[in-house]
């Protein structure tokens, strides 16, 4: 049989660019085929904050930050929870994952040109015990570029091996079916779409110009998750989190899971769907780009976050801490959203929102940006949701933001006395240097990381206090983001059919191998580990399939 290529990866995002780069590396002739135009090469990797997860880096290291392979190992299966049969494959990802991140993972990607903010930053520090949920140290290194910086290495060199006639791009060009012949994958086929000059991420038309076929000798499924399609989330959406009535989108339209689908029909075994990782920081975009486009905040920990009757949510249900069980305990109370109330002091730290265009310094890579961020006032991009977003209240007393949180919503549900107590009770607490209230511990106890003391946490002090003023409320909505679950892999990154055995022809990596063999993360993720389990399964499945085909 005549092969158009040696492989045919579907998906130009960060894990089939890695892919496709590995493989370009070893000599093979590799086929991108994606459904979106050219601008959006990159994916939604572009678009992060670029985020990674490593273990006794440098940086932590130069930050008197004490960490190991056995810590690291502790916090992640001590967050995934693996419960399951299904969980064979996706456990012995999240060891080898840690042994990445605990070794060539941050001098394999410096080598290619990366470098990262100096100051770790600490996401989801738990709340509970030791063994339980969360990063016991900071882990969250910012690469300097934001998600551009993750992607551009991986761009340049795709783009060099298509000059070398290695690797073709095929952009427009949607899978609908896996081709086979004597039980193996050999090709893909799908339709052409017309062509679009939408910007990145923009929608993009869906209408069919011409078909094709394309031949191989394997196929690398790297077609993303399912966060831009709701109805495919609602379907997949756990019963143990309630039933959400209002979605917003963290991610653009075209992450619809559709090839998901059409691996599953090809014999691939899709494991964990109901495992997924949506935000509870969720606001409106005031400037959208795609459908229900939305932004999630990144808190600090000072933020006092009330339900939407205006109860304070207990620990560990704090900002920055532990995202599901915020979302477990919201859902619980009968409601879709919640409330954070805070002040200006807190915003001008505290207040960080993900993804590269909302970080413009981090992004450019300006050094004075960023020490203006750290030394001056509310971020351009903070202020600009404090001005134009439909989420954001801001008022001098307290009762008239009461007022028009009431309005906002149109429930009418925050009784002013009752807030006020609330967060009075709260104030008082900061008056020693000890407390019974675990927030104002753990902000104490952030601040005892010299990271968080300088550019994350400000000092306690009394929310209403007027010299710390105005007072700041914003609604929280709930933001689909990523799939835990996805297409079963072996450590080759071989997709496994329902019966354990090899799908043969058929590789998947990233968010549609749920990471890493259908769920790495289990039920939960330590944050900074997506755009690295694109990588480090992007990188496995490019180098066993180029020593297969």
């Amino acid at each position: 049989m005549a092969y158009d290529a040696d492989v045919i990866v579907i998906g130009a995002g960060l894990a089939g660019l890695v892919a496709a780069t590995e493989l370009a590396d070893a000599g093979k002739r590799v086929i991108i085929v994606d459904q979106e135009p050219e601008q959006t090469l990159g994916g939604q990797a572009w678009r992060s904050f670029g985020g990674l997860f490593f273990v006794n880096s440098p940086e932590q290291r130069r930050l008197r930050i004490k960490d190991s392979r056995e810590l690291a190992l502790q916090d992640w299966l001590g967050s995934a929870g693996f419960d399951r049969r299904d969980d064979h494959w996706p456990r012995q990802w999240a060891e080898a994952y840690i042994d990445f991140a605990a070794g060539e993972k941050r001098s394999w990607l410096h080598a290619q040109g990366m470098r990262w903010f100096p100051i770790v930053g600490w996401a989801e520090r738990g709340g509970s015990l030791a063994t339980g949920h969360g990063n016991s140290v900071p882990r969250f290194h910012i690469t300097w570029g934001t998600g551009l910086g993750v992607v551009e290495p991986f761009i340049r060199r795709a783009r060099e091996a298509e000059r070398s006639g290695l690797v073709s791009f095929r952009f427009r060009h949607r899978v609908t079916s896996l081709s086979s012949s004597a039980g193996t994958i050999d090709g893909v086929e799908g339709e052409v779409l017309v062509p679009s000059e939408v910007k990145r991420s923009e929608p993009s038309s869906r209408a069919v110009s011409t078909s094709f076929s394309l031949k191989a000798g394997a196929v690398i499924v790297a077609s993303g998750g399912i966060g831009g399609n709701h109805h495919l989330v609602r379907r997949n959406w756990p019963r143990r989190l309630g039933t959400p009535k209002h979605l917003i989108s963290g991610v653009p339209d075209h992450v619809d899971g559709l090839m998901l689908g059409i691996a599953e029909r090809a014999g691939a075994h899709l494991i964990n769907s109901d495992r997924m990782w949506h935000y509870v920081e969720g606001v409106h975009n005031w400037d959208p780009i795609w459908t229900n486009h939305a932004i999630r905040i990144l808190p600090g920990p000072s933020s006092l976050w009330f339900d939407a009757e205006g109860r304070r949510l207990p620990a560990p249900c704090l900002p920055g801490f532990d995202t599901l069980s915020t979302l477990d305990h919201i859902m619980k109370g009968g409601f879709d959203y919640s409330w954070f109330v805070l002040n200006h002091t807190i915003v001008k730290k505290e207040f960080t929102l993900s993804g590269s265009e909302q970080n413009p310094d981090f992004t450019s890579k300006s050094w004075r940006q960023v020490l203006k961020r750290a030394l001056g006032g509310v971020p351009a991009p903070v202020q600009a949701f404090l001005d134009n977003g439909e989420d954001f209240i801001v008022e001098k007393d307290l009762g008239n933001l009461v007022r028009r949180m009431n309005a906002l919503t149109g429930d009418n549900l925050i009784d002013e006395a009752k807030l006020r107590g609330e967060i009075e009770a709260r104030d008082r607490e900061v008056d020693n240097p000890f407390t019974k209230d675990v927030q104002i511990m753990a902000i104490r106890g952030a601040r005892n990381y010299i990271g968080d003391r300088l550019v994350r946490v400000v000092p306690p002090h009394k929310i209403l206090d007027p010299k710390h003023g105005p007072l700041i409320a914003v609604r929280l909505n709930i933001l689909t983001r990523k799939s835990l679950g996805g297409i079963e892999t072996d450590l080759s990154a071989r997709a496994l059919k329902a019966d354990g055995e090899v799908l043969a022809g058929v590789y998947a990596a990233g968010e549609a191998a749920g990471f890493g063999g259908g769920g790495m993360h289990g039920y939960n993720s330590l944050e900074g580990t997506f755009l690295g389990g694109c990588i480090f399964s992007g990188r496995t499945a490019g180098r066993a399939a180029a020593k297969a085909v």
